[in-house]
């Protein structure tokens, strides 16, 4: 398998040298690193050449990376069933960047495109509907950037008394948020049976 994909990946880098920044076989997969100017048409030759013939969209997410200047990678997968190969597609973005949309090339790029942009707030241009996914339509940041709170900014619940559902910020009311990290035993006031005992050897 592995030979397969070394001449994949050749042939990938012979035919578009203007799109290739490097390549390597990584989890049983061909991995392919390419600029964020040459995506679309780079997609676009994966679906159309003979050798390659990826066309089957398996998902597209991002990686959050905050303190490099290109702060995401975006992470495509395809799959050929023809060749029966996978491929990874990676494209470095800055957090200004816009990507352009796949949805023309592959239909189901659409929510998955939607997904990235609710859960990290990468933005695709070209696209048809860009509108959170996954979250409500009020929902304030994308929880999957590494600098989102885990506890979030806001929480929701139902208010009788308004008959509706009311936002409010997060307030934890749990008594004991304190941690000093020492075990139970270690700040007990009192002598458990058997602590009074001296251990001898």
């Amino acid at each position: 398998m592995s030979e397969a994909l070394n001449e994949l990946g050749t042939h990938i880098e012979m035919k578009r040298p203007d799109c290739v920044l490097s390549w390597e076989i990584a989890f049983g997969e061909l991995a392919v690193t390419v600029p964020l100017s040459s995506l679309h048409g780079f997609v676009e030759f994966l679906q159309a050449d003979r050798t390659c013939r990826f066309s089957s969209l398996v998902d597209i997410t991002a990686v959050d990376y905050p303190s490099r200047d290109c702060r995401f990678d975006m992470v495509y997968h395809f799959l050929s069933m023809y060749q029966n190969h996978r491929i990874r597609v990676k494209v470095a973005i800055r957090e200004s960047d816009m990507v352009p949309s796949i949805h023309d090339l592959h239909p189901s790029a659409n929510w998955f495109e939607r997904e990235v942009f609710d859960m990290f707030g990468i933005l695709f241009s070209g696209h048809p509907d860009l509108r959170r996914l996954l979250t409500d339509y009020g929902f304030r940041g994308h929880p999957l950037r590494k600098d989102f709170p885990t506890t979030g900014y806001t929480e929701v619940r139902y208010d009788d008394a308004q008959k509706r559902v009311v936002y409010e910020p997060v307030n934890l009311v749990q008594e004991y948020r304190q941690f000093d990290f020492m075990s139970p035993w270690e700040g007990a006031q009192y002598i458990l049976p058997g602590d009074e005992k001296e251990v001898t050897t």
